[in-house]
């Protein structure tokens, strides 16, 4: 009697388990990202650019906070950080208004932006749920020619963060 019950909750877990392993976890799918200028994953999503996944989730690179890479890190997302794809750089001034599409607006400490490494600017929104759309001007610091820019949008509520590449030609 008692194999058989080992042997029917083995055939339970045994039809269950690809249900289980279908269920999302942790993160959802949708977030936001920079559609103007247009972002490497706005670039994606409008076919500039040829790319994979990306080209359908141009809202969920998400990452652990402190990342300075275009894809969050995540490597379903690594078209974004290849520098040979052919992005589009738009041309601008020193000056640049950054227009953000949110389509899950989560509670933010801080919005960032960086170019080679250095901040160029940071609004902080005290844990501030950001409307779906929400634009930041932002002074380049004097910098000129082709330039890539990291905008980093950081969760109050998580240890994760945002992550979008424009690709701007200033001057």
């Amino acid at each position: 009697m008692e194999s058989k019950r080992k042997l029917a909750a083995m055939a339970v877990g045994a039809a269950i388990a690809p249900v289980l392993v279908a269920i999302p976890t942790g993160t959802a799918g949708a977030h936001g990202y920079i559609d103007a200028p247009p972002s490497r994953q706005a670039q994606c999503a409008a076919g500039t650019v040829p790319c994979g996944e990306i080209k359908w989730e141009p809202q969920s690179v998400e990452g652990p906070k402190g990342l300075t890479s275009c894809s969050g890190g995540n490597e379903r997302f690594a078209d974004l950080d290849d520098e040979s794809k052919g992005w589009t750089a738009t041309k601008v001034g020193n000056s640049v208004n950054f227009h953000w599409t949110i389509e899950a607006n989560h509670a933010t400490t801080t919005w960032e932006y960086f170019i080679g490494g250095n901040r160029v600017a940071v609004f902080d929104d005290g844990g501030a749920q950001p409307p779906h759309e929400l634009s930041h001007t932002v002074d380049l610091g004097g910098v000129s020619g082709k330039q890539k820019l990291l905008a980093v949008w950081n969760i109050a509520d998580t240890a994760n963060a945002f992550y979008a590449c424009v690709d701007l030609d200033v001057g």
